[in-house]
């Protein structure tokens, strides 16, 4: 069934198939018609950040920014939802058209810039939740927000999200908003890391709930920046790192139309990309704090792949759209079995 509503969603601009798929989602799920496009998902509980998956196959942010379609989203059988990126402001991001899709190479290119309508309106979704899963928050800056003011965004993100969140996400590594990834090294990193740590702290003691604090990074890097990394989540105890966003690395692309186009890439070419990062930094980490991996997840066995390099669990995005509701339970299903495998070895 999705093979045909693709070929129409795929025949509109990419903007405008995304929002009428949330739309559409959101009503699915408020009529209950979302079995009709669904199929049950086996149990294969994980343990991350201290929570409880049902499935350790997950959305990433990015695909709900605003908390729409989350309940629906949820019902398609996903371990656990995040939505966002969300910031303090509303903000329109960047000018269309921004998101373009690569369809012989199963990618997207993208380049949203955080648009949201702001974390007031996301958490008065969020505070309508009928979704029982595990739920996510992601928070970044306001793109007009000074680099050296960028954890005041965090922390006023993370302090309105806080009751409503099973864990909140720091989106560090989105490479559409400028000096954002800058974030991610030296004492940059270290000062976000240490306000942020801070205020959860704070937040916990406030709200008698410690809600985890994860670290979305980016897949551009080499092994002596991933060696930082680790070395600063663990420092700071954060309780769990994403791995990774899109590439701003179009060398798989570039001879395909709108491959040279700026943004992010996602889909089957950030496969490799996301992979090396997830294995190196598994290594480096050693069990310090599990990683959640995304990227390049278009069937099982990629979904697979990012276990066996380290991951705890998966997030799928560009696959969802490329593959449908079907991905999620191949993915859990090859996870299982990899999972399975490890543990009769």
């Amino acid at each position: 069934m999705y093979s045909t509503l693709r070929k129409a969603l795929f025949a509109l601009d990419p903007e405008r198939a995304h929002h009428l798929t949330i739309d559409g989602i959101g009503a699915a799920e408020r009529l209950g018609l979302l079995s009709l496009f669904t199929r049950p998902v086996a149990d294969d509980p994980v343990e991350l950040m201290g929570l409880t998956l049902p499935n350790p196959v997950g959305l990433a942010a990015g695909l709900d920014k605003n908390a729409q379609a989350f309940n629906g989203l949820g019902a398609m059988g996903f371990g656990f939802v995040e939505v966002g990126t969300v910031t303090p402001r509303p903000q329109p991001g960047n000018p269309q058209p921004r998101v373009f899709r690569l369809e012989e190479a199963e990618a997207i290119i993208n380049r949203m810039g955080f648009n949201n309508e702001g974390v007031d309106y996301l958490v008065s979704r969020v505070r309508r939740r009928r979704y029982g899963g595990v739920l996510g928050i992601n928070v970044g800056k306001n793109f007009d927000t000074p680099a050296e003011r960028a954890a005041d965004d965090y922390c006023l993100c993370m302090e309105k999200v806080y009751p409503y969140a099973d864990y909140i996400t720091a989106n560090v590594s989105s490479p559409n908003t400028k000096g954002l990834r800058d974030l991610q090294f030296g004492d940059s990193l270290n000062r976000l890391l240490g306000t942020l740590k801070e205020k959860q702290q704070q937040l916990a003691a406030t709200n008698d709930r410690y809600v985890p604090l994860a670290v979305k990074i980016a897949p551009d890097m080499d092994d002596d920046a991933i060696a930082q990394i680790a070395e600063a989540l663990r420092s700071y105890e954060i309780d769990g790192v994403i791995a990774t966003n899109t590439t701003i690395d179009k060398s798989p692309v570039e001879k395909l139309p709108h491959g040279n186009e700026q943004g992010g890439l996602s889909g089957k070419p950030l496969r490799e990309k996301s992979t090396r990062v997830i294995r190196q930094l598994a290594k480096e980490l050693n069990g310090a704090l599990p990683i959640i991996g995304v990227g390049g997840i278009m069937d099982g066995e990629s979904a697979a792949e990012k276990v066996r390099a380290g991951a705890t669990a998966v997030q799928i995005y560009t696959g969802l759209i490329y593959r449908g509701p079907e991905l999620v339970r191949e993915a859990a299903d090859a996870i299982a079995l990899a999972r399975r495998e490890t543990t009769q070895a």
